[in-house]
C-alpha cells in the first residue's frame, strides 16, 4: 500500500469511503490513517531523502522503510537518528528503524525543456556579411555554403 502517490487526495478519499462502508474492512481504517500520518511526518522531517521512500510496516516500535536503491539507503541511514528523534517529538514511539532496499516506484527525471534557438536579425545580418567577406577558397567553400544556408533559413 502506497501512501504518497501522485493522485493521493482522490485515491485517499475513495479508499477511505470504501473502507468506511465495508463492515469487515472498516476496522482497517484507523490503521491506514495512522500509516498515512506517519508517512507524512517522515516526509516533513526528511523531505528530499524521503521522497522515494515508503513505509513497509510499523509494528512493536519497529519501523521498516523501503528505499529504491542502496545509494539512497546509505544516505538515509546517516539521517535515521534525526528522523527517530523528530518522530519521537511528534509522539511516535519508535525503538528501531530498518531499511529495506527494493524497487517500488520508478525514479523519473523531469522532462528537459526544449528551447527554440532564435538568432536576432542583427546576428543573421552579421552571418550574411561574413559569408560575403570570406575569401572564396577551397577550404572556405563549405563554411560559406553553411553560412548562406543559415542566413536563407533564418530569413
Amino acid at each position: 500500500m502506497r501512501f504518497n502517490s501522485p493522485n493521493q487526495n482522490r485515491n485517499a478519499v475513495e479508499a477511505t469511503d470504501f473502507l468506511r462502508r465495508h463492515d469487515r474492512l472498516a476496522p482497517l481504517l484507523p490503521a491506514v490513517q495512522r500509516m498515512a500520518k506517519l508517512q507524512q511526518d517522515c516526509a516533513k522531517v526528511l523531505p528530499t531523502a524521503f521522497s522515494f521512500c515508503e513505509i513497509l510496516s510499523f509494528e512493536a516500535g519497529q519501523l521498516v522503510l523501503s528505499t529504491p536503491n542502496a545509494s539512497l539507503a546509505a544516505k538515509l541511514k546517516q539521517q535515521l537518528p534525526k528522523l527517530q528523534d523528530a518522530l519521537a517529538k511528534k509522539g511516535w514511539q519508535i525503538d528501531n528503524i530498518r531499511l529495506k532496499v527494493q524497487m517500488m516506484r520508478v525514479m523519473t527525471t523531469p522532462p528537459v525543456e526544449r528551447r527554440q534557438l532564435v538568432i536576432p536579425e542583427v546576428g543573421v545580418e552579421s552571418f550574411a556579411q561574413l559569408s560575403e567577406a570570406l575569401e572564396p577558397s577551397k577550404q572556405n567553400a563549405t563554411l560559406i555554403a553553411a553560412l548562406r544556408a543559415l542566413v536563407a533559413h533564418r530569413r
